[in-house]
């Protein structure tokens, strides 16, 4: 199927229930099949500038994604088709009630509107989910939830942002730095 074809109704349906299925599993927290709607795992979170590209270090983000927020969650809000994506509007939630990268947990909950683009080859294999979102609205959340008059609220809001230090001056990842502009001669 060329890249500008709309896909048959059949097409649509089956990405969908791949979609849906694929955000159930991950609430289930059953990776075996999460990582089943993929021939070959792939996250990017673009927030981050981050990949996670295969079964061991897509495992690894989910394990690390609910060590932080052990009851994540979310509540879709839309779901839209493209020629080759499946797009996802969602509320993401959580308590943040272990380490998140370097930041301690906080105790806060947060709930974050994010898209996700599933992307789909030309034989409709799942080869991407492609995260957006604001990484300021989930830490103002989870910051915001300490008592700034508390002084154990106080060490851990000095202790996040100490971690936050930390994990700041990253480089991207090359993978999601060389883009191609689209053609858009049609």
């Amino acid at each position: 199927m060329s890249r500008h074809t709309i896909p048959t109704e059949d097409v649509l349906r089956a990405r969908e229930k791949l979609v849906l299925d694929h955000f159930h599993d991950e609430v289930r927290q059953d990776w075996d099949d999460v990582l089943h709607t993929f021939p070959h795992p792939h996250y990017e979170l673009i927030a981050s500038m981050t990949v996670h590209d295969g079964d061991g270090p897509v495992r690894g983000y989910y394990h690390d994604t609910r060590v932080a927020f052990p009851d994540q969650d979310h509540e879709i809000i839309a779901l839209r088709h493209s020629a080759d994506a499946v797009i996802v509007e969602f509320w993401l939630m959580g308590t943040h009630l272990g380490l998140l990268g370097k930041i301690p947990p906080t105790g806060g909950r947060h709930r974050t509107r994010m898209t996700a683009y599933f992307i789909f080859d030309e034989d409709e294999n799942l080869v991407t989910e492609r995260i957006y979102f604001d990484q300021l609205t989930i830490l103002s959340q989870l910051l915001g939830s300490l008592d700034k008059k508390n002084p154990r609220d106080l060490l851990t809001l000095g202790r996040a942002v100490v971690g936050l230090l930390a994990m700041t001056g990253r480089e991207p990842d090359p993978r999601l730095l060389d883009t191609t502009a689209p053609d858009l001669t049609h």
